[in-house]
Formats: C-alpha cells, structure tokens, sequence
C-alpha cells in the first residue's frame, strides 16, 4: 500500500496524548527526556506527561499519522521529538470555526474534507454520536471515530482497537 492509499489517522493531543486525569498511583512513570535535564520540550510543561512510549505505538499502525489539534505547528515542535515522531502534516482549520452546530463536533467537517475521500482514523477525546452520524452520512470512505477517555489518555485497548480496524480497511 503507496502512502497516498494508507488510511489517515488523525490525531489530537489534549486528552488523547495529554491525559486530563489524576496521576496514577504512585505519580506519572518517570520519562527520561530526551532533552537537557530540567528542559521542558517547547517550554511546555504539560509534554512531559506524555509517555513517550506511545510514538513507537503510533509509528507501528499502517496508518499515515497526521496531528488534529490546536497546537498545530507546535505539535511538531514539542511532541513530534519527544514521541520519536517524523515531522508529520498538520491539519489546518477554517478560520471561522462552525462550533457546535447541530451537535457536531468543529472539527469533523474539515476533517472529512481533509481525508479527501481516504478512509480516516480520528482519535479524539470529543466525539459523539452526531459526529459518527454526520461522518457516516458525508465521508465517501470508510472512517472510525475514536473516542479516548480524556482521563486516562491513549491506553493499550485504544491501540487494538485502532490496528484491529486499520488491518480492515
């Protein structure tokens, strides 16, 4: 499969990549940065509660990662070197964002027009039913909306899930 027939995955960051919640007990796993000590990646502190071990994990699935976030380029900055990651495309969003309408999620209909007809992956803390619907109904492809627990981030189901429906398509 050429690059341009792998499915897309997109990808968000606070929830997905940056979990919302408690610290597990005992605290976060120590990373070791790949930085100086007691350098924070892009300044941004919230990166060093992304366990690195997940770029590996993204790389593995036969999928063509792109970031759906509002970091923008700045995932590319922060997050790509701390998760071992390529530079990866990032999707730009409308400048007027349509919030909210009818229940679906801003960023579903940029994201259908980005994959262009690919079939996609978006993994993101936000979906809803009215996405699943909305996408079912305009994607020309195959797509599955992930739903990740913002409070526990991208865990090892999350993965299966994702290669397991990535392997169909």
């Amino acid at each position: 499969m050429t690059g341009a027939d792998r499915p897309l995955l997109f990808l968000d960051v606070d929830g997905p990549l940056i979990p919302f919640g408690a610290p597990p007990p005992g605290g976060y796993p120590t990373y070791r940065s790949p930085y100086a000590p007691g350098a924070v990646p892009g300044g941004n502190p919230l990166v060093t509660r992304v366990n690195p071990a997940l770029g590996p994990r993204l790389l593995g699935l036969p999928c063509e990662p792109v970031w759906a976030t509002t970091w923008l380029e700045d995932a590319n900055e922060c997050l790509a070197p701390w998760l071992g990651l390529p530079q990866l495309p990032v999707v730009d969003w409308p400048l007027e964002e349509e919030y909210e309408v009818g229940g679906v999620h801003w960023k579903t209909r940029a994201l259908v027009a980005r994959a262009g007809g690919r079939p996609f992956v978006w993994v993101d803390d936000e979906i809803t039913s009215a996405d699943r619907r909305w996408v079912a109904a305009h994607s020309p492809a195959r797509a599955l909306l992930h739903r990740v627990d913002p409070q526990r981030g991208l865990t090892e189901e999350d993965f299966t899930a994702l290669d397991a429906w990535l392997r169909t398509v």
